[in-house]
């Protein structure tokens, strides 16, 4: 195949997956704040838009980690990966980003994208294609730590934050300042969002552009590549992903303002200090980790264990699925451009079906904090046809109500 039109692909799937990281962690900023009222569903996802643009262009330490540290760089051939393969590894990340997207479920967009990777480079180039050394420093001890230690400043934060508004001489505590603070909070998680995950796809289209020799190996994004990243997630966090928004908003826990403030607070720090020392963590487990630490912090608040297994299990099996879809990607990718094309087809129709399903269960901004069950096991996601059917059972319940309360009503003619 063309080295030019297989560039084309690779950076044409990096945007889209951008796009998808876009809509599938917009939660991380703005399920807290949209769940106890502080600003509604459109303005808050427009708000982490342009938050999430201006974020791109702060720092490109994470586009580093990617571009020339997991991938191992051969001083002869420039890379030990061929534009092929990360077209097949970001394939992975995609098809299993868009469908945990459908089940509703915060899985981590950056661990599909490593994992993507990783399995796409083994099959293709061999288990020396990637430095161990840099995965385990800067992903996967950042993954297992940055969460707790998110979880347990969320937790402390919670219990200051309930310390110093607690009931004075019988009178109730004032705590309505801390739905406006969670605007500004929030707000600077989709500006750590926008410095730490758009920058994972300027180190793809970065690593492309290295291993095609369209790029001195070593060196950051260009200007045009980090304009064009910083956009596509901006466009995709402002679509909203209001299934993922609507678990992480009141699937863990009931949130208030107090410890929504506090998990927002704790989530940007974790992610703000990550991006700076170049960790390409997931801000998916960090928010995650900061709403299940304030929802423990807050005395009389439910954390809905059940939710939380979902999205456990969703972190431990993003990884290595991507990880296997990749690697089946590459593997038929060594057929040359019939096996591109096979992948290509197959992925956009994985990709369409999915859409589809989503369609038939279809879940808007109006959805977002509809019931969850009691036993926290599923988010409860009604068709359209379903919720037609709800609420004319509802309305015929209330006029039986009605009726029932006149006919008790004593006669006075």
């Amino acid at each position: 195949m063309d080295l030019t039109l297989i560039v084309v692909l690779v950076i044409a799937l990096a945007l889209f997956f951008d796009f998808t990281n876009g809509f599938h962690d917009t939660a991380n900023a703005m399920a807290t704040p949209i769940a106890t009222g502080a600003i509604t569903p459109k303005k808050a996802v427009a708000l982490a838009a342009i938050l999430n643009l201006v974020g791109a262009f702060l720092s490109t330490e994470v586009a580093k980690t990617i571009s020339g540290g997991i991938i191992n760089e051969d001083p002869t051939t420039g890379v030990q990966i061929m534009p092929e393969m990360i077209f097949a590894g970001l394939m992975g990340a995609v098809v299993w980003n868009v469908f945990t997207w459908l089940l509703g479920l915060p899985s981590s967009s950056s661990h599909a994208l490593f994992g993507g990777l990783v399995g796409a480079a083994i099959v293709g180039a061999g288990f020396g294609a990637i430095d161990y050394g840099v995965l385990l420093s800067k992903v996967l001890l950042p993954a297992l730590c940055a969460p707790l230690i998110a979880g347990i400043s969320a937790y402390l934060c919670t219990k200051l934050a309930y310390s110093i508004t607690k009931r004075q001489n019988g009178a109730s505590p004032k705590r309505g300042g801390f739905r406006y603070g969670q605007i500004f909070s929030s707000s600077l998680v989709a500006l750590a969002h926008g410095t730490n995950d758009a920058q994972k796809t300027m180190g793809v289209i970065t690593l492309t552009l290295v291993a095609s020799g369209l790029q001195t190996a070593g060196t950051g994004p260009h200007l045009w590549v980090v304009a064009t990243c910083a956009i596509a997630i901006a466009l995709g966090t402002y679509t909203g992903g209001w299934r993922i928004i609507r678990t992480m908003g009141s699937g863990l826990t009931d949130v208030k303002p107090a410890q929504g403030f506090a998990a927002e607070v704790s989530t940007a720090s974790a992610i703000l200090t990550s991006s700076h020392l170049g960790f390409a963590l997931s801000t998916t487990q960090v928010a995650s980790g900061s709403v299940i630490g304030s929802g423990l912090g807050r005395k009389g608040a439910e954390v809905r264990w059940g939710t939380a297994g979902r999205i456990a299990l969703g972190w431990l099996f993003t990884l290595p699925a991507a990880a296997i879809i990749g690697g089946l990607a590459a593997w038929l990718t060594h057929t040359g451009a019939v096996g591109v094309g096979i992948v290509a087809v197959v992925g956009v129709g994985m990709l369409l079906l999915f859409w589809y399903l989503s369609r038939k269960n279809h879940v808007g901004h109006e959805d977002t904090l509809s019931d969850i069950d009691n036993s926290g096991a599923a988010v409860n996601i009604l068709s359209k046809k379903e919720r037609r059917a709800r609420a004319k059972a509802e309305a015929k319940a209330s006029r039986k109500a009605a009726q029932e309360a006149m006919d008790k009503e004593p006669d006075n003619s």
